[in-house]
Formats: structure tokens, C-alpha cells, sequence
């Protein structure tokens, strides 16, 4: 009885979703009528259309995890592809629970004034919570809207929890320690992060003072950015990158996982923005997933052409960094902006980012394999301060907002990164030997080989 009163009421909405007029008639007055005698409780239309696209989203942000595998694996060395590989395993089972255990209430503490909330700990509660908030609407999620449950909350916000580590991953690819990075990344992800992210998205002080950042472009992009930069110049390039004070290529092993890493990213961060209206919303999620487009292609465009225009010869690697930094780019704002706004921030990104790969490389000197630090942390900045100059935030103090926001954030970031780094350094070490460096870190730390080609391995 109660699995046909179940599918009864389910394919109410689902009818209504399908021919966009309500149903009426004896059949469904008498499910209601047999649900309300029955005792259930009975879910509103809206509800399960926002809370289903929610979990959907959070999905979708998952499959970017594969994304950053694939990409950091095809532009590094393939003596390192296992390590890779096993360093983003990790960090998603990593982050997820951390953010169950402690970074969500930490990042959604609740802050009783806003002006104030800077820090606060809500406690380890999340954890013991029963079946009555995944089956009661009446436990939605009260930190933005009543539109999902308080499990469907946790379940996409814990999706973006593990983004940051996985972008340090990339920057230090090759040469630093698996068990020092593994303890960096447990850090940053439960403190750092969810820290910096209650000051906007968990209604603090930055959210009190008008700055804005719809899904991230400071908040998950910046922060891994900045974490990439510090990680990277701490541990120093890669053996044989600067050769006389000048950098020395160090070739991709594998485009091709390379671009089906940035086509899943790109697929993924539908969920990543879309899914940040943080409800169903008809005008504005699809809005934001044209904005999302747009600024994508128009950066992949931009970096394929400067990159032609200025090397001789198109760069794919160069072209593939154009469109993360055009998603990047527009992260912060793509609810706020139109088509053309959203092309103009793309195409800069994209200019952007190629820039700035040039001058890491050859003026700080940092190596970092992937681009992490000019398409994350470079593009990031820009994406959030075009919200104060495109768009319907756009002003002198929405500038002023973008810019404090940019300033604490990174700040804290830093000297996070810093403290952890120095303290890991000085007890578990940063790097690998020589030798585990020059044999690849998937025999040096792992004792296999990601590619078995050799005719003695072959059966």
C-alpha cells in the first residue's frame, strides 16, 4: 500500500513537469485523500523539482573530480600519472569527510551577527543526524531558502569542498611528497577552506559588506590558486625545468586525456553554476548555463588565438587552459550577466590566462605543470572583479566589495598555506629525493607503473 501511495504521488509532479498544466480530477483527490488518511506527509511540486535538480547539480560537480584527474594526468609526465591519479582519488574521499565530520558546520555555523562572523563552529552535530531530515521538507535547508533538505545542502556543497586540493595537485605534480601532501590537503580542505567560505556563502562578514561570488570564482578557484602558488614556490621546480635561468619545456604526455579532462569539466561545471541558483529557477538557471557557454568558448577562442597569434603555431594546451579560464572567469558573476557580458569576461580570461603562464614561467619563476595558478588563481581574481565592472553589480562599490573580498581571502589563504607548509616541511619534508624524482613518483611512491608497454610486461 504505501509503495503505490508512494508512486501515485510521484507521478503527480512528474505530469505536471511533462504537460506543464496541473492534473485535476477523481484519481488525484483520492491519492491525497488516501495519503492524508494514511498520515504521510504531503510534498509540494516545487519542492521536489528544486531539491531533484540540486542533487542532480551536485552530481554533475562530482564528474569534475574526473575532469581534474584526467586533465593533470595528460599534461604531466607519464612517469607520475599513477601518482596523480591516486593523489585525486584521495582527495575526494578526503574531502568528503572532512566536510561531513566538521567542514560544513564550519563553513554554515550560522552566524548570529553578520558583521561579526568571522569564525564560528557549529559542532560536530551534522554527523548524527536521522532519517527525519531526509524524508521532512519541514528540515530544509535553512541557510539560503526552503528549496531542498538539509542532506541535499550537504550533498552538493560537499561536491565543491574537495575542488581546492585537487587544484593545489596539479601545480605540485612531480615532485612532492604523497604522505606530506595527502596531510596538507586533509588541512586545507577542513579548516581553509570552509573558513573563508562562511565569510560570504555562510552569511559572514564579506556576505554583510555586499561582496559577491555566485559560485566561486574567489572562494573555490582563488583559494586553490593561491594554495597552488605558495605549494609550488616552496617546493621549487622540477628537476631539469630552468636550465641556466631559463625555462625549459617539459612536454604533456598525453593531450588527448588531457582535452577529455577539460570537455568533463566543462560538462561538469553546469552543476558547478547552474546548480549555485540553488533552486530550479527556469530564467536564471538557464541564464546561467548560456553565461557559462559563452565565456567558456570565448576563452578557449582567445588563448587558441593569441597563442597563434603570438607562438606562430596554435597551442592546444594553451587553447584547453582558454576554456577553464573562461569558466573560471565567469563564476563569479554568471548570474549577473548577459551574453556579451559574459564573452568580453571570457575572451580576457582567455588573453589572461596566456599571459599569465608567460610570466609564472619566466618572471617568478614558479613551475607549475598544469597552469594551475594562472587559470585558477589569475582568472579568478579577474572574474570576480568583473562583477563590479559588467553586469547588474556593476559600480564603483561593487568594485570596492570585489576588492576587499579578493585581499582577505587571499590573505588568509597565504598565510594559511605558509604555516602549514613550513610546519610539513620542517617535520615530514616537502619533496622527493633525487633519484624517486628522475625513476617517477609511480615507482618512487606507488611501486607501479600507470602504462605496462614494455614487451617483457606484455601477455
Amino acid at each position: 500500500m504505501k509503495s503505490f501511495l508512494f508512486w501515485s504521488r510521484l507521478a503527480v509532479p512528474c505530469l505536471v513537469l511533462l504537460t506543464g498544466q496541473p492534473v485535476l480530477g477523481q484519481d488525484e483527490a483520492a491519492a491525497e485523500a488516501a495519503a492524508e488518511g494514511a498520515g504521510e506527509l504531503t510534498i509540494p511540486v516545487e519542492f521536489i523539482v528544486h531539491n531533484l535538480w540540486i542533487m542532480i547539480a551536485g552530481m554533475l560537480v562530482f564528474i569534475m573530480h574526473l575532469g581534474f584527474a584526467t586533465l593533470e594526468s595528460g599534461l604531466t609526465r607519464s612517469k607520475n600519472t599513477v601518482n596523480i591519479l591516486f593523489k585525486n582519488t584521495m582527495i575526494v574521499c578526503i574531502g568528503f569527510l572532512t566536510y561531513l565530520v566538521m567542514g560544513f558546520n564550519l563553513m554554515y555555523p550560522g552566524f548570529e551577527d553578520p558583521a561579526s562572523g568571522y569564525l564560528k563552529f557549529a559542532g560536530f552535530g551534522f554527523m548524527t543526524n536521522g532519517l527525519e531530515q531526509a524524508t521532512d521538507p519541514a528540515f530544509a535547508s535553512p541557510a539560503y531558502n526552503e528549496g531542498y533538505t538539509a542532506y541535499t545542502d550537504f550533498f552538493f556543497q560537499a561536491m565543491f569542498a574537495a575542488t581546492c586540493a585537487t587544484i593545489v595537485s596539479g601545480a605540485v605534480a612531480g615532485r612532492v611528497k604523497l604522505s606530506t601532501f595527502l596531510v596538507f590537503s586533509t588541512l586545507f580542505v577542513a579548516i581553509c577552506y570552509p573558513i573563508t567560505g562562511s565569510w560570504k556563502w555562510g552569511g559572514g562578514w564579506l556576505d554583510a559588506k555586499g561582496f559577491h561570488d555566485f559560485a566561486g570564482s574567489t572562494l573555490v578557484h582563488s583559494v586553490g590558486g593561491w594554495g597552488a602558488l605558495v605549494m609550488a614556490w616552496m617546493l621549487g621546480p622540477r628537476k631539469g625545468k630552468y636550465v641556466n635561468g631559463q625555462p625549459r619545456p617539459i612536454p604533456a604526455s598525453n593531450l588527448t586525456l588531457a582535452a577529455i579532462g577539460v570537455f568533463l569539466l566543462w560538462f561538469g561545471w553546469f552543476g558547478f553554476n547552474g546548480g549555485s541558483v540553488l533552486t530550479a529557477d527556469p530564467g536564471l538557471v538557464s541564464l546561467v548555463l548560456v553565461t557559462t557557454s559563452t565565456a567558456a568558448a570565448a576563452g578557449g577562442l582567445a588563448a587558441a588565438l593569441t597563442s597563434w597569434i603570438h607562438g606562430g603555431k596554435p597551442d592546444l594546451s594553451m587553447a584547453l587552459n582558454g576554456i577553464l579560464a573562461g569558466l573560471v572567469g565567469i563564476t563569479a558573476g554568471a548570474d549577473q550577466m548577459s551574453g556579451l557580458d559574459a564573452l568580453i569576461i571570457g575572451a580576457i580570461a582567455g588573453v589572461l590566462v596566456y599571459a599569465a603562464v608567460i610570466v609564472v614561467d619566466t618572471v617568478l619563476k614558479v613551475d607549475d605543470p598544469v597552469g594551475a595558478v594562472s587559470v585558477h588563481l589569475i582568472c579568478g581574481i579577474w572574474g570576480t572583479l568583473a562583477v563590479g565592472l559588467f553586469g547588474a553589480k556593476q559600480g564603483a562599490a561593487q568594485i570596492k566589495a570585489q576588492l576587499l573580498g579578493i585581499g582577505a581571502i587571499g590573505g588568509f589563504t597565504v598565510l594559511f598555506c605558509l604555516i602549514v607548509g613550513l610546519a610539513l616541511k620542517a617535520t615530514m619534508g616537502l619533496r622527493v629525493s633525487e633519484e624517486e624524482e628522475e625513476i617517477g613518483l609511480d615507482i618512487g611512491e606507488h611501486g607501479m607503473e600507470a602504462y605496462s608497454l614494455s614487451p617483457a610486461r606484455m601477455h
